[in-house]
């Protein structure tokens, strides 16, 4: 097994069989020490029973000691059985490993209004707790998957002042993503020793970048979580200005590399869509831009099919509420520019548009020629295979 865990963290795994027989559906995460944590959650109304939790734990609680996650059951819009279920989940762990309820942050995904099916945690905790430390990042990402089609994790070194500190994520989610703050379950790990406030602005800002600028079908779920735990096992403090800005460079780039794979493996996604905005008059309407056109169905179809539809495009941008003048608008399309202040132009590139839509990535720049904003955002095509997952997801 490959220790690609940052220090100080062990993790585990077991078949609780909750969906499916013989695979892992439910994990777990302990650090040896008190781990700093920072968090973010759905901004969806409707929270899940863990993400209360969670939220309640981060508001009262400096430090946390281990991550619970499971698959097969979302345990949102349950109620207060729901919120007990939780608890009791987070109960039975304490009750076997020695740490307190309060130090057991619980994570959930699948069918929202599905209770746990406790009688099967009973059965499967003791296996989980005692495979602490047989399991890898990929192990643990492994156990709550859902329509993943491949495990989403990443680990990189950093170098400070003081020495090198690991960061390893590992995330689910394929459909029912448009994080306003994150994506369906993501924990990042650190073994380097940083204070509770710069930890959470640190890690705000870096999934602003990341996790938030990411969409597979414009939907925002009840369980959306990203959690940060750094234990500080490795010994190596960031606490310089340069180490602190280190240390958010590397966890900007790693949260980027896994929130890319999230688009990538949206359910029956064939292609991620770049997109680019520039020259709009602030930041907030650049943002307006992208994400219209990252959620414009007629644009993800078309993208998926291979037509170089970029009427679609400036149709998207015309209805997405920003202010500009359309006629200073260009649109360039796979490096090709096909929309010069408000006009079409280069309609001989049609057949080398075709060509470059067949790759995996395609790249869409937006100048809106109104001033200096500007907005980058990632959004999966979208296929025929989507439909048919998602027409049965239940059975």
């Amino acid at each position: 097994m490959q220790n690609d865990l940052p220090k100080g963290f062990r993790a585990g795994a077991a078949a609780a069989n909750f969906k499916k027989a013989g695979r892992d559906d439910l994990g777990l995460i302990v650090s040896d020490t008190p781990a700093v944590l920072a968090g973010m959650f759905t901004q969806n109304l409707f929270k899940a029973a863990p993400v209360l939790a969670c939220q309640e734990i981060l508001n009262r609680a400096g430090t946390v000691r281990a991550v619970l996650a499971n698959a097969g059951q979302a345990n949102a819009c349950t109620g207060d059985e729901g919120l007990a279920n939780c608890r009791a989940t987070q109960s039975m762990v304490a009750g076997l490993t020695g740490l307190a309820v309060d130090e057991i942050l619980p994570l959930s995904t699948g069918v929202v209004g599905a209770h746990l099916k406790m009688e099967r945690w009973v059965d499967a905790v003791p296996a989980l707790v005692k495979s602490l430390g047989t399991r890898d990042a990929e192990g643990f990402t492994r156990s709550f998957m859902t329509t993943d089609a491949f495990p989403k994790f990443a680990m990189r070194e950093v170098t400070l002042a003081g020495g090198t500190v690991r960061l390893t994520v590992m995330a689910k989610g394929a459909g029912m993503i448009c994080p306003n703050m994150a994506t369906m379950l993501c924990v990042a790990l650190t073994d380097a020793q940083v204070e509770r406030d710069s930890w959470q602005a640190m890690f705000g800002r870096a999934v602003g970048k990341t996790f938030n600028r990411v969409s597979v079908d414009g939907d925002t779920s009840t369980n959306d979580t990203i959690l940060g735990l750094a234990n500080g096992a490795s010994g190596v403090a960031a606490q310089s200005t340069a180490d602190m800005a280190l240390l958010e460079e590397a966890l900007t780039a790693i949260l980027a590399q896994v929130s890319y794979m999230l688009v990538k493996d949206g359910e029956g996604a064939s292609k991620v869509i770049h997109i680019t905005v520039s020259g709009a008059g602030s930041d907030a309407d650049a943002e307006l831009v992208a994400r219209s056109v990252g959620h414009s169905q007629l644009v993800k179809t078309a993208i998926y099919g291979g037509d170089a539809n970029w009427g679609r495009i400036v149709t998207a941008v015309g209805y997405s509420g920003a202010k500009f003048d359309p006629t200073k608008v260009s649109m360039k399309l796979c490096g090709i520019e096909r929309f010069r202040q408000g006009c079409p132009v280069n309609e001989d590139q049609e057949d080398a548009l075709a060509a470059l839509l067949k790759g995996k990535d395609v790249q869409v720049d937006i100048e809106l020629g109104s001033g200096t904003g500007a907005y980058t955002f990632k959004a999966s095509d979208l296929g025929h295979e989507y439909v048919t997952l998602n027409s049965d997801y239940r059975s």
